[in-house]
C-alpha cells in the first residue's frame, strides 16, 4: 500500500494529502516529497494506514458511493483499488483516453470458438490470421488505473434497462465484441433484425436487459446506393435538415445510448436543404457547389445534439468520436493495405488531415453543447487516440476466408478483428458508467 500511495503523490506532486482539510500534522517525510499527513479524530495517519483512513472516512460518512464500492476491493487488488478510492473522492485526475497500449499476456476474455456472434469479416482468428500477438495487449490510461470489464457487473447495473448503438458498421463491430464478453455469463436472445441483418435486438432475459444496434451510418435520412462491399452505383442523397427516424423514433426506449457519425461523411454526396439541392461533397462532373464533408458533419453534429439536449427524457448519451484507419500507401478501393503487427507508441504516427478535422468538429460541437446545456446525460467517448495506435488490429486481407495471395483481396483497415483491440472500449465503457 505504501508503494502505491507514495507514487500517487509523486505523480501530482502535492505536498498534503488532497481530500482532507486542514487538520493536518506535519512530520518528516517519507515518500521523498511529503511534508505533511492529514490526522483523522486525532490520529495521525501514514501511508501504510491509508486504509484505516479510509475505513475512518467511511465511518464518518464523508466517502462517496463510489469510495464504498471501491473500498471493498482494497484488500483483493490494492493497486488499482486503491487509485480508484483515490479517484472517488476526485483525488486523481485521469483522463481514461489519454495512455499507451501495454502487454497483457492474460489475453482476451472470449475466442471466436467461444463465442458464435463474431460476424466472418471479423472473424481474423478463423479466417487464418497467422499473427495472434495482437490479442495481448490492453489500454492502460497515463495516472490511474483501467479495471477490465466485468460482465456480472455489467449485466447486473444493467438489469431492467434497455442500451443501443446507433451508427455505421463500427458500431455494429462495438456491438458483437460486447455480446462476446457478455456471453461468458448469459446469452444473448436476438429477437430482431431488419431485412439486410444491419439493425438487430437481444434479450437478456435473466437480467431483462436489451441490447440494440441501428443502422444509421449518417445519422440523418438519406438514399444510400451501395453494395455491401462499400461500391457506389450513385451519389449518397443527404437531406440535411432531417435526422433519421430509425433512432429518434426508438429515442425514448432507451436508458444508454452510444452514437456516432464518421467515415460515411466522406463519400460523394447530394446535399438537400428546404427541399432543394443546396450543394454536394465531391461531385466533379455536377453543377453543383461543392460545400465539402466538414459543412455536411457540423450541420449534422449540431442536428443531433440539438435533439439530444432538447428530449425531456433522461438517456444517458455516450458519443463516440472518429475512428481512424490504418491504410497504407493508398486507400481500401485502390490496393491499400494493414500489416502491421504490434501498436504505435505515441509520437510514432499522427492523425490523417481528414480524421483531424472531423474529431475538430466533434470537439467542436459536443463542447459548445456541454457549455450550454451541462449535465451529466451527454458524455464524451473518445476513442480516436487509442485507436490509432493500432495498426495491428485490422483484419487486413483476413476479412476474406484464407485469402490467396496470388491475386488482388481487398483489405479492411478500419474494423476490428474480433477479439481485438475493440474489446478495451468496453473497459473504457464500464469506467464511464
Amino acid at each position: 500500500m505504501e508503494q502505491d500511495y507514495c507514487g500517487f503523490f509523486h505523480m501530482i506532486h502535492q505536498p498534503t494529502f488532497p481530500y482532507i482539510g486542514p487538520e493536518g500534522v506535519d512530520i518528516i517525510e517519507e515518500c521523498g516529497l511529503i511534508t505533511s499527513y492529514p490526522s483523522v479524530s486525532g490520529h495521525v495517519v501514514k501511508p501504510h494506514q491509508s486504509i484505516s483512513l479510509l475505513m475512518l472516512k467511511l465511518a464518518d460518512g464523508l466517502a462517496t458511493k463510489e469510495a464504498k464500492s471501491n473500498v471493498n476491493n482494497l484488500h483483493s487488488n490494492p493497486g488499482p483499488a486503491f487509485s480508484a478510492v483515490l479517484s472517488s473522492y476526485g483525488a486523481v485526475k485521469c483522463d481514461i483516453f489519454v495512455g499507451d497500449w501495454v502487454q497483457d499476456l492474460s489475453g482476451p476474455m472470449y475466442t471466436n470458438e467461444s463465442c458464435h456472434l463474431i460476424q466472418d469479416p471479423q472473424n481474423c482468428i478463423r479466417n487464418g490470421r497467422p499473427d495472434l500477438g495482437y490479442l495481448y495487449w490492453r489500454w492502460k490510461p497515463k495516472g490511474c488505473e483501467l479495471p477490465k470489464f466485468n460482465p456480472k457487473e455489467f449485466l447486473h447495473i444493467m438489469r431492467n434497462k434497455s442500451w443501443a448503438f446507433i451508427g455505421d458498421s463500427i458500431s455494429r463491430n462495438h456491438v458483437q465484441s460486447l455480446l462476446c464478453i457478455l456471453s461468458k455469463v448469459e446469452e444473448a436472445n436476438e429477437v430482431y433484425h431488419d431485412e439486410e441483418y444491419r439493425s438487430k435486438i437481444w434479450k437478456f432475459p435473466s437480467h431483462n436487459f436489451t441490447l440494440s444496434v441501428i443502422w444509421s451510418p449518417l445519422l440523418l435520412k438519406a438514399d444510400i446506393f451501395e453494395d455491401n462491399n462499400g461500391v457506389s452505383s450513385k451519389e449518397i442523397d443527404l437531406y440535411l435538415d432531417i435526422l433519421d427516424t430509425k433512432w429518434t423514433n426508438q429515442f425514448n426506449n432507451f436508458d444508454y445510448v452510444i452514437m456516432a457519425g464518421g467515415k460515411w461523411f466522406l463519400k460523394t454526396a447530394i446535399y438537400h436543404e428546404n427541399g432543394m439541392i443546396t450543394g454536394c461533397h465531391y461531385c466533379p462532373g455536377r453543377n453543383l457547389t461543392e460545400l465539402g464533408f466538414d459543412y455536411a458533419y457540423r450541420k449534422v453534429l449540431q442536428m443531433v445534439f440539438d435533439f439530444l439536449t432538447n428530449t425531456n427524457n433522461n438517456t444517458t448519451v455516450l458519443f463516440r468520436t472518429t475512428t481512424p484507419d490504418h491504410f497504407e500507401n493508398e486507400q481500401w478501393f485502390n490496393g491499400g493495405y494493414c500489416n502491421r503487427t504490434v501498436p504505435f507508441k505515441e509520437g510514432q504516427i499522427d492523425i490523417s488531415n481528414v480524421d483531424s478535422i472531423m474529431r475538430g468538429i466533434e470537439l467542436e460541437v459536443f463542447n459548445k453543447t456541454a457549455a450550454t446545456s451541462p449535465g451529466e446525460n451527454l458524455k464524451l467517448f473518445d476513442t480516436t487516440w487509442l485507436s490509432l495506435l493500432r495498426p495491428d488490429g485490422h483484419p487486413g486481407p483476413y476479412r476474406f476466408f484464407h485469402p490467396s495471395g496470388n491475386g488482388k483481396v481487398q483489405n479492411d483497415c478500419l474494423h476490428w478483428c474480433l477479439p481485438g483491440p475493440i474489446d478495451s472500449w468496453n473497459d473504457l465503457l464500464m469506467q464511464m458508467l
